[in-house]
């Protein structure tokens, strides 16, 4: 492990290039921290803490006022013991950390990473979606996804019809409610999914909703559309939890927002989950974490949700352009420094 850090950040708020909007409302804006950590041995270590309206854990102001509390210096123990209310600071630490821990250090041996990885496409909520189909199909994209529950229900599951038939051939798409269904709301959408090329349902009941837990386990057990947990996922200790209900749905794994989820990803692994790794909506830093995970994901390759860029006024906070594959090359090529300096 690695001697007394030197731990700088930066906070930014950069504006989007257009809304985006969700069950929790319209989003404006992107608000987080870059971390650069640097060893004894000059090696430098990135991290970014972003978290999300509508996922349990800390707020970006927290995040600060304990990183401010370091002086600049902090020993890896210090942020090994980080409580798990801190999730979003925890995983940028351990990102960082994990960049400037020497190789011989590891338990993990190296793993060869897939040149490539699919990416699905995020369409625009309401009707805006149907026309921003043919373009991206034309693309090459074949799965997509779908923000409902932002307009009138009964509304949205009208225009699925036409959804679903101006999909190419093969495609799939993915409905995402960001938990703004009730239950009867979420029964009706899985009732008629069975007869849709739907890919999955993502997160149709809040987690804060009374009896989510049982609710959520009931319609992934009871209808033929897998069923997704994305804001019931607000840390490691979620999924580890999840795993044990016996969730046998899809787990929609948000880096970003996970803590150090080392740990959870191995018993992901191991019980041979369905996962999606997806976006914070954060910044080329979080991204550059979050893809390194994906790629070096022993199992089934589903399409990923990173398919957000371009997403900032300014291009240089963008991670990879949105296309239908995400190639390991541009990951690697993603240069912190560049942001940081950005921030300056």
């Amino acid at each position: 492990m690695p001697g007394p850090l030197r731990i700088e950040f930066r906070r930014y708020r950069l504006p989007f290039r257009a809304a985006v909007r969700t069950a929790h409302g319209v989003w404006r804006e992107r608000e987080g921290l870059i971390l650069r950590l640097t060893g004894e041995n000059g090696a430098i270590g990135w991290g970014e803490v972003a978290p999300v309206e509508g996922f349990a854990g800390e707020s970006v102001d927290e995040a600060e006022a304990v990183c401010a509390q370091w002086a600049g210096k902090a020993d890896p123990a210090q942020l090994a013991a980080l409580p798990q209310t801190l999730p979003c600071l925890r995983g940028a630490l351990a990102a960082a950390v994990a960049e400037i821990t020497p190789a011989a250090e590891t338990d993990a041996a190296p793993r060869a990473v897939p040149d490539y990885l699919p990416v699905a496409a995020l369409l625009p909520a309401g009707r805006a979606a149907l026309a921003a189909i043919g373009p991206k199909a034309d693309a090459g994209f074949r799965i997509f996804k779908w923000k409902v529950a932002v307009a009138d229900p009964a509304d949205e599951l009208a225009m699925l019809d036409d959804l679903c038939a101006a999909l190419p051939a093969g495609a799939k798409v993915r409905l995402d409610a960001n938990g703004g269904w009730d239950r009867r709301w979420a029964e009706r959408w899985l009732g008629r999914s069975a007869d849709y090329p739907i890919d999955f349902i993502e997160q149709p009941i809040a987690p804060s909703a009374r009896g989510a837990e049982d609710v959520l386990l009931g319609l992934a057990n009871d209808y033929p559309t897998p069923v997704a947990l994305d804001e019931s996922l607000s840390g490691d200790a979620d999924i580890i939890r999840w795993l044990d209900s016996g969730w046998k749905g899809v787990f929609v794994v948000k880096p970003a927002l996970l803590g150090d989820p080392s740990a959870a990803l191995g018993r992901l692994a191991a019980a041979r989950s369905a996962v999606v790794f997806s976006s914070a909506l954060e910044t080329a830093v979080g991204a550059r974490s979050g893809l390194q995970m994906a790629f070096r994901w022993p199992g089934e390759a589903r399409a990923l949700g990173f398919g957000v860029w371009p997403l900032f006024s300014d291009p240089r906070c963008d991670g990879p352009a949105a296309a239908p594959f995400i190639r390991w090359q541009d990951v690697a090529a993603i240069d912190p420094e560049a942001l940081w300096n950005v921030l300056s």
